[in-house]
């Protein structure tokens, strides 16, 4: 008998129109505890938008965000506070701090949002440094980083959290190819870990290999989701196989460039 398990994270008919263009229409997501969920679509399929959404840092002009069955008041600074405690957000660009080092990076959101002293902070930040394989790394700043590592520090900031949800938007799509390896190392430990994510990104072998569900998204709308099985199967005709297809199409050709 299978065991249905009620969505950590729930958002219902989220719309966004930014200058007079729909940017997001009618789109709705469930994950449950422990999912991967894969967001994919050309550029300007509204991806981006629904992952900030989903933080809030783009309001919803309509639609409902429940996290564990709350729904979530953002005028209220004190849930709306708690709330992004509980759904850490990793961007594609880092968000570093970079005038401090990588375990300050970490530690300063655990004795400013937390309330840890500043010894606890450096402890915690430490331990999640070393789970993103970083703990050599913590007295140096961002600049002397690579940009595989600084996304580790971002991602052991956002864990230092204890999150029940992480958001993801296209971590590696400001790596150089040979430094995507490293964060998706990470990402892959997590899923293992049972953490449960959503995840916007272009790495479509990781997307089938780690998928719970993908969800193809064009237009600001979700047009297919289902299993990495049942959307990118040979002759399943779906506008996600195709899309992948032509990604894999287009590889060869960008690594002449």
């Amino acid at each position: 008998m299978t065991v249905s398990l009620s969505p950590v994270l729930s958002a219902r008919h989220i719309s966004v129109n930014l200058g007079g263009k729909q940017i997001l229409d009618d789109v709705s997501i469930d994950v449950s505890p422990g999912e991967l969920k894969v967001l994919i679509g050309p550029s300007g399929a509204g991806k981006s938008t629904f992952l900030q959404c989903l933080n809030f840092l783009i309001p919803p002009d309509t639609g409902i965000i429940s996290l564990e069955s709350h729904e979530i008041d953002a005028k209220n600074p004190r849930a709306l506070s708690l709330y992004r405690r509980q759904v850490g957000m990793i961007f594609q660009d880092f968000n570093l701090f970079d005038h401090l080092t990588a375990v300050d990076n970490v530690a300063i959101a655990l004795r400013k949002v937390a309330g840890l002293s500043r010894d606890e902070a450096r402890r915690r930040a430490m331990a999640e440094l070393d789970r993103v394989g970083l703990s050599q790394k913590s007295g140096l700043y961002p600049a002397e980083l690579s940009g595989g590592q600084k996304q580790r520090v971002a991602i052991a900031r956002a864990l230092a959290m204890d999150p029940k949800v992480m958001l993801l938007d296209e971590p590696t799509s400001a790596l150089d190819p040979e430094l995507v390896g490293e964060v998706l190392a990470v990402i892959r430990d997590l899923a293992a870990g049972g953490m449960t994510m959503i995840m916007a990104t272009h790495q479509m072998d990781f997307a089938q290999a780690l998928a719970t569900e993908i969800l193809f998204m064009e237009q600001g709308r979700i047009i297919e989701q289902g299993s990495p099985a049942e959307l990118l199967a040979p002759g399943s005709g779906t506008r996600t196989g195709d899309f992948c297809r032509r990604l894999l199409d287009a590889a060869p050709a960008a690594a002449k460039d």
